[in-house]
């Protein structure tokens, strides 16, 4: 009888090609009893029954009695007359799994220093433990296939970009990270990550051990992008502003083009170069050309384009006006008068300096202003004819 029973026996294991899954399920759920069932030092063994957790065998060989297992009591098989048991078994693996790598798309985002639209993508690699089987069992059977490495890792990288998405654009909007230069905080990106992550992974009885070679990036068009822009702005603050900085490359673009041989220097280009030459070098005392400020509506927007544009019109006009003719020389040029001395002319008799607007020499006597006998136009000193009416210019009387 003892030989009988012992023949009847059978163990039940995972086998040697499942070490490294971190689940394996027995393939069978009718369980014969007095079975012997062996559980790794790295393992458990979790017994299920319609979806609900019956019993967990720790690491050691166990008879499947419910004598020495009471929870198996719930498992028998009455219909083979109680020599059986039916029931799901999982051996779960309860060391670390290292060397799972992750990565993808985090999220587009704005750069608050740019204003541009960029895209973050991550790469790097974790370790994970299941410190709770029951939990794994009863939370992720039926979504992920747990038997599966690749399902399970490929779950848990899912949850981890969402965490690492939300820490990262915290610290971006915030304006506490910058986007160029994110790899100098890879240290507080894993920190974080990695608590965040544990927090969203312990409904499943998942722990990641380890995060490490965290580098978030950008696209690699986003990347030339905002590297373009960085240096322009450095170049242009360094020019005195965006129209310099323009115009010097325009030039250096013609120096090149000229260095060539000058075939590659239209005579437009060359034309537009010597026109933004003849501004740099305008004379100290000139207003440079400033472009139109922004228009009202705008951070840092002034009075609007086209208002400031009419003023400034009518604050030239004055200067653009041609010079009119004075209809009399009385009063002194504003530029003599500006120097503080009287503007002079010479005296048509004795050639000495007399004042403008004097009515005789102060050396000879000789009358200064004369008028036309006809139509008492101002005339010149040394006129012979009135620019009025023809007149005969009268001798000055002696």
């Amino acid at each position: 009888m003892g030989l009988l029973n012992e023949a009847r026996r059978e163990f039940i294991a995972a086998p040697d090609g499942s070490k490294g899954q971190i689940v394996f399920k027995w393939p069978d759920q009718n369980i014969r009893k007095f079975s012997r069932a062996i559980v790794e030092p790295d393992a458990v063994a979790v017994f299920t029954s319609q979806g609900q957790i019956m019993g967990v065998l720790t690491p050691g060989q166990h008879t499947l009695d419910a004598k020495e297992l009471p929870f198996l009591g719930m498992f028998v098989d009455w219909a083979t007359g109680g020599n059986a048991f039916k029931a799901e078994i999982y051996f779960v693996g309860t060391r670390e799994f290292p060397n799972n790598r992750f990565g993808g798309r985090l999220d587009e985002v704005q750069d608050p220093q740019t204003g541009l639209i960029v895209t973050l993508r991550t790469f790097g690699e974790y370790a994970l433990r299941v410190c709770d089987p029951t939990k794994l069992i009863l939370n992720l059977v039926g979504t992920v296939d747990v038997t599966n490495n690749q399902a399970v890792t490929a779950w848990v990288t899912q949850q981890l970009l969402k965490v690492t998405r939300t820490t990262v654009t915290t610290q971006l909007m915030s304006g506490t990270w910058p986007i160029l230069g994110l790899s100098m905080h890879s240290p507080e990106i894993e920190a974080q990550s990695l608590e965040a992550a544990n927090r969203e992974l312990a409904d499943y009885g998942i722990a990641l051990t380890r995060l490490g070679n965290v580098d978030v990036n950008l696209d690699d068009d986003d990347n030339a992008r905002l590297k373009k822009l960085a240096g322009d702005t450095a170049y242009s603050r360094l020019a005195g502003g965006f129209l310099q900085a323009a115009q010097a490359e325009a030039l250096q673009g013609a120096g090149e083009g000229m260095a060539q041989g000058g075939a590659a220097v239209t005579p437009m280009f060359f034309g537009a170069g010597m026109g933004m030459a003849g501004q740099m070098m305008q004379a100290p005392g000139q207003a440079p050309y400033s472009p139109p400020p922004p228009g009202p509506g705008f951070a840092g927007g002034g009075q609007g384009y086209a208002a400031q544009a009419a003023a400034g019109a009518q604050q030239a006009a004055p200067q653009q006006a041609p010079a009119q003719p004075a209809p009399a020389p009385q009063a002194p040029a504003p530029q003599a008068a500006a120097a503080g001395a009287p503007a002079m002319t010479a005296c048509g008799n004795c050639q000495s300096p007399v004042a403008v607007g004097s009515k005789f020499c102060p050396e000879c006597g000789n009358q200064m202003q004369k008028h036309c006998t006809n139509c008492n136009a101002s005339l010149a000193p040394a006129a012979k004819f009135c620019a009025e009416c023809g007149t005969p210019a009268a001798p000055p009387p002696s």
